[in-house]
């Protein structure tokens, strides 16, 4: 984990093993966050448990008096094992990507979306399967696929975290 990212509530994580956090990133667990094995998250990226946009507008000033505020969004982030999250991608509060999957730089993700999904855009949506590079690249290296099928068959990582 870089030194330069920005950890909010950090008790309220969950990290697997072998995560990689790149420089410039701002974390944020305040309502739960979940990083599975073997993931990546790429330097300057977002993650985010809480949005005060709409109650910012909402409240105007009386917003930093209310102690209990409506439209206050929160909810927790889930990243599932040997994930990797592009440079300068934003995660929303309530997101969940499937083990194996891979959101492209600068994509804006919300949502819940399935396992080796390839994620991309603004919004992002699903545009392939990590699977079909995975096999490709397979195919070219064989020694490897019993790494692979390790976690992949097995369903969760050796730990079951996530």
């Amino acid at each position: 984990m870089s030194n330069s990212t920005a950890f909010f509530a950090p008790e309220r994580m969950v990290i697997g093993d072998h995560v990689f956090i790149g420089h410039f990133s701002v974390i944020d667990a305040t309502y739960g966050l979940s990083i599975g094995e073997g993931c990546q998250i790429g330097f300057f990226t977002g993650i985010f448990t809480h949005s005060s946009h709409a109650a910012i507008r909402l409240y105007g000033r009386a917003y930093v008096y209310a102690v209990e505020k409506k439209a206050y969004f929160t909810a927790p982030v889930v990243i599932g094992d040997y994930s990797f999250i592009g440079a300068h991608a934003t995660l929303l509060p309530g997101t969940r990507i499937g083990r194996g999957s891979i959101v492209s730089a600068y994509s804006l993700v919300k949502g819940e979306h399935p396992d080796f999904a390839i994620l991309s855009g603004n919004p992002a949506v699903v545009v392939g399967d990590t699977r079909t590079m995975d096999e490709r690249l397979l195919t070219q290296h064989p020694e490897l696929r019993e790494h692979y099928e390790s976690w992949v068959v097995a369903g969760a990582s050796p730990a079951g975290k996530t």
